[in-house]
C-alpha cells in the first residue's frame, strides 16, 4: 500500500557556502526519498535556503549587498550543488519565498490565539556600535554551565539552550563590543507547559538516533523554558498582529514550518491532498545534524501543538554526529573545509555520496581524508562495483555479439537478491544507512568471486553451457545491484538501468534473454593517488566562505 512520506531536510543559513560536513548530514534524506519513490509512495522530499535573520544581515553590510541579494546567490549556490550531488527534492524554496512568508503568517496568527502564546516586555541583546538588536547567535560568551566561550543560543560544547543574558561577559560578535540590554515588548510560547506532551513523544520515539533521544531527555530533565516568538530584527517575516509593527517572526520560530510550506508548495503542484500528508497516517522524517536535535524534537513540536491544528509530529529523526576533515575539527572562519562548490565540479557524485555513506557521521564522529576517499574509490566503488559491471558486460559484448544469453536465475542467487531486496529496505527506513550499503557491497564482491570462480574466460571454449549460464546470471545480479544501489549511487545507476531497460522498482528485476545490450561505457575513472597530497595541500589555502562572492 501505497505510503505518506515527509522527508525534511535541514535549511541551511544562506550567508556562506555549503561544505562536505553540511553534505553528509543532508544526504541520507536523499537516499531515503529514492527508496520510498522506488517503493511507490507518495514522498514529498523538502527542503530550501535560510535565508532570513541576523547572520545573512550582517553578511550582506558586510559586502555592501542587500540581505535579498546575499541570500540569492547562496541559494542559486546551494541548488547548484545539491543539483550536481544528485538530490532530487520535491521542493527547494527559500524562506523569502512569498508562498513561505504567507504560510508563516497565517500559522502564527493562529498561533497567537493559543492560550500557550503570551506577552512579555524583556531584555533583548543591542550593540551601541553596531546600533542595532542582536540575534542570539550574535551574542558570545561564556556558557554558564559548562564555562566554555560560546554564542546565545546554543553552546557547541555541553549542549546548552541558552539566551544572551544567560551569558558571561557577553559581547557582540560583529564588532567585540560588550552589549547592552533593552526592554522591549515580546510574544512568547510557554514550551515549559508543554513537557509531558513533549516528553511523551520523545519516550514513544523508537525510531530517533540514539543521540536525539540522549540529548532531547536532557533538555526535558534539564526544565524547558519559554522562548521568544518575536524579535526586533530588520530582516524577516513581519508579525502578523497590531502593536508589533516593526517587529519580526524570530527566525527559529518560522524557519522550522519551511518543512509545512514547502510541502504545501509540492502537493500545490500535484494537485494532492495536503493535509493528508500532515495527518496521523503519514510518515515523517526530518534529516540533520545533531546539533539541530532541540529544534526538531522540541521546538518544530511545540509549535506544531500550539498552533492546534493536529499537525503531524516528527517520527524518525535522522541526526548525524560531526564530520571533522584530516582528524581536525571543519573551522569556516579557519578556513579549512572542503566547500560543496569545488568538490562537486571536481569528483564523481557517487563516489562523493559512496565515501560520507560509507564512512559518514551515522552513529558516531567521523574524519574525511583524503587518502581514504581516494583509497575508497579505486578499490570499492571502481575495483570491485565497477570492476564486475563492467568486465561481465564487456565479455557479453565482445564474446556473446552483445546478446545476453538464455537462461534461469539459480535459485540460492535468486534467493540471495530477493533477500537483500528485504533488508537493505529495513535498514534504510531504520535509518542504518551505512549497514545497508555496506551489505550491498558484501553481495558485490561475493558476485567478483562468483565469476572468478566460474571462469567463462575458460568455460566459453571448454563449456559452453556452463559459460552462458555464468553469464545469465551475472547480467542478473548487475540489475538488481543497479536497482539495489540506486537510492546512493544514482548516477551510476541511471546508466545501468538504460542500458538493461530497467525500472527502479524496489522488486526483483530479470534481463530476458535474447536481449541486446548497447555499447557499454566504464562506470568510475581511477583516481591519481598523487591526488590526495594535492588536496591536502589545498587545504592550507583553500578560499574561504568569507570571502565576498561574484
Amino acid at each position: 500500500m501505497k505510503r505518506d512520506i515527509l522527508i525534511g531536510g535541514a535549511w541551511p543559513y544562506a550567508n556562506g557556502s555549503l561544505h562536505i560536513g553540511h553534505i553528509a548530514a543532508l544526504l541520507p534524506g536523499d537516499v531515503l526519498a529514492r527508496y520510498h519513490r522506488a517503493c511507490q509512495d507518495r514522498v514529498y522530499y523538502v527542503s530550501g535556503s535560510d535565508c532570513h535573520g541576523t547572520p545573512v544581515a550582517v553578511r550582506a553590510k558586510k559586502e555592501g549587498r542587500t540581505p535579498q541579494e546575499i541570500s540569492g546567490i547562496y541559494h542559486e549556490e546551494f541548488v547548484r550543488c545539491f543539483e550536481k550531488l544528485g538530490f532530487s527534492y520535491d521542493c527547494y524554496i527559500k524562506t523569502s519565498d512569498e508562498r513561505h512568508k504567507s504560510f508563516v503568517r497565517t500559522f502564527h496568527a493562529r498561533l497567537y490565539q493559543s492560550d500557550l502564546v503570551y506577552e512579555q516586555e524583556t531584555l533583548q541583546a543591542y550593540c551601541e556600535k553596531c546600533r542595532s538588536f542582536l540575534a542570539d547567535r550574535f551574542v558570545t560568551g561564556i556558557c554558564p554551565t559548562c564555562g566554555k566561550e560560546t554564542r546565545g543560543d546554543q553552546c557547541d560544547d555541553c549542549g546548552t539552550v541558552l539566551e544572551p543574558e544567560n551569558l558571561i561577559e557577553p559581547v557582540c560578535a560583529i564588532c567585540g563590543r560588550a552589549v547592552a540590554f533593552r526592554r522591549s515588548k515580546h510574544l512568547y510560547i510557554a514550551i515549559s507547559r508543554l513537557e509531558k506532551e513533549l516528553r511523551a513523544l520523545a519516550d514513544s520515539a523508537d525510531s530517533w538516533r540514539k543521540n536525539a533521544v540522549a540529548f532531547t531527555n536532557r533538555y526535558l530533565d534539564e526544565g524547558l523554558r519559554d522562548r521568544a516568538l518575536t524579535r526586533d530584527l530588520e530582516w524577516g517575516i513581519d508579525v502578523p498582529l497590531e502593536g508589533y509593527e516593526g517587529k519580526s517572526i524570530y527566525i527559529w520560530a518560522e524557519n522550522v514550518l519551511g518543512y509545512l510550506s514547502a510541502s504545501k508548495c509540492a502537493a500545490e503542484e500535484r494537485g494532492a491532498d495536503f493535509g493528508k500528508l500532515w495527518g496521523e497516517h503519514a510518515k515523517h522524517y526530518y534529516v540533520h545534524g545533531k546539533d539541530n536535535i532541540p529544534f526538531h524534537t522540541i521546538i518544530l513540536p511545540a509549535l506544531l501543538i500550539a498552533n492546534g491544528g493536529g499537525w503531524h509530529l516528527p517520527d524518525q529523526i535522522v541526526s548525524s554526529e560531526y564530520l571533522t576533515l584530516e582528524g581536525r575539527k571543519i573551522s569556516t572562519s579557519q578556513n579549512y573545509a572542503i566547500w560543496a562548490r569545488d568538490i562537486v565540479d571536481k569528483y564523481n557524485p557517487d563516489s562523493i555520496r559512496y565515501f560520507l555513506i560509507a564512512n559518514g557521521p551515522e552513529k558516531k564522529d567521523a574524519d574525511f581524508s583524503w587518502r581514504e576517499y581516494v583509497n575508497s574509490h579505486n578499490g570499492e566503488l571502481l575495483g570491485a562495483y565497477g570492476n564486475f559491471v563492467n568486465r561481465s558486460l564487456s565479455f557479453i559484448r565482445k564474446y556473446w555479439n552483445g546478446i545476453v544469453p538464455d537462461g534461469r536465475v539459480d535459485p540460492a542467487i535468486g534467493s540471495a537478491i530477493e533477500c537483500l531486496y528485504g533488508t537493505t529496505g529495513d535498514l534504510i527506513e531504520r535509518g542504518a544507512f551505512k549497514d545497508a550499503i555496506d551489505g550491498i557491497f558484501v553481495f558485490v564482491r561475493r558476485a567478483n568471486k562468483y565469476f572468478d570462480t566460474e571462469t567463462p574466460w575458460i568455460t566459453m571454449t571448454s563449456d559452453h553451457a556452463a559459460c552462458q549460464n555464468t553469464l545469465y546470471q551475472c547480467v542478473q545480479i548487475i540489475a538488481n545491484l543497479a536497482v539495489l544501489l540506486s537510492p546512493f549511487l544514482p548516477f551510476s545507476s541511471d546508466k545501468i538501468c538504460e542500458w538493461l531497460n530497467l525500472d527502479k522498482n524496489w522488486q526483483i528485476h530479470e534481463v530476458p534473454g535474447g536481449y541486446s545490450l548497447p555499447e557499454i561505457r566504464i562506470l568510475f575513472e581511477r583516481i591519481d593517488k598523487d591526488t590526495v597530497g594535492t588536496e591536502v595541500d589545498r587545504l592550507k589555502g583553500c578560499p574561504s566562505d568569507a570571502d565576498p562572492v561574484s
